[in-house]
């Protein structure tokens, strides 16, 4: 006899895995021979944290007293040395500035090769110049302008004298500063020959005339801030700088007869 075996209904999975060639073997990340779940179940987050680990701290060996103390010498010397050069360096580039604008009164100094080619101005304006002299209160000197003041016209040299005496009964020392005034005048001045800023020295009783050789630059006249000036003062102050007693001098007398003695 034949016996009725009853087939099995199948599960609406199994319809679905028909339905879209399921295979288990088939199937990514499956191991063959082995059914897996398809879609795969997504990965859970793990709930195992790693425990905190601190970062290892860089540690750095501080200066020591001496150390510090080192490290400041040597920035007060920078210092220190960075001042000195800034002194050295501020008469110079000072001395630019003023002679390159005028300020402060600074005239301007030229050749004589220049003073050869000047011609004055025509229909130029007469400038008055007027000479002023003066002395420290350290400087027991005379000195005074020769004469009161020249009236010039702009590109036309003039030529004027100051005098000095020494009164005292020993040998002095000293240096002569300038000035103009209006300040703004000292563009157009300029000095050809001048004893300014140059040491002079008088014996006890003698005396010396100093001259100062000058012209007005013809470009003052194309100025406008120069059109209402028509005066322009020039004026010299002595300072001391130095004093020789009489046994002073007799020494270097002395010396230099005997340096010509061995000259000779």
């Amino acid at each position: 006899c034949v016996t009725a075996t009853a087939t099995p209904t199948p599960t609406p999975t199994a319809v679905y895995r028909r339905a879209i060639g399921y295979s288990p073997i088939s199937a990514p990340g499956c191991l063959r021979g082995r059914a897996c779940r398809w879609p795969p179940k997504p990965a859970q987050p793990s709930t195992h944290t790693l425990p905190h680990v601190a970062a290892p701290r860089r540690r750095f060996a501080s200066p020591s007293l001496a150390e510090r103390n080192q490290q400041m010498a040597m920035y007060m010397l920078a210092v220190a040395l960075g001042t000195l050069g800034a002194a050295y360096a501020s008469v110079p580039l000072y001395k630019v500035f003023c002679q390159a604008t005028g300020f402060g009164g600074t005239t301007q100094r030229v050749d004589g090769e220049r003073a050869r080619d000047l011609t004055p101005a025509e229909d130029g304006r007469v400038l008055k110049i007027t000479f002023s002299a003066d002395t420290s209160d350290e400087m027991p000197w005379k000195f005074r302008p020769q004469q009161r003041d020249v009236k010039v016209v702009p590109g036309e040299t003039a030529l004027a004298f100051f005098r000095a005496e020494n009164p005292t009964d020993k040998a002095i020392t000293g240096v002569a500063t300038y000035n103009v005034f209006p300040p703004k005048a000292g563009l157009y001045f300029n000095k050809i020959q001048c004893f300014c800023f140059e040491e002079q020295r008088l014996r006890a009783g003698d005396e010396i005339d100093m001259p100062v050789f000058f012209f007005i630059d013809k470009e003052i006249l194309n100025d406008p801030a120069m059109d209402h000036v028509n005066n322009v003062t020039l004026s010299y102050t002595f300072f001391k700088t130095g004093d020789d007693s009489e046994e002073d001098e007799d020494e270097e007398e002395g010396e230099a007869a005997g340096a010509t003695a061995l000259a000779r």
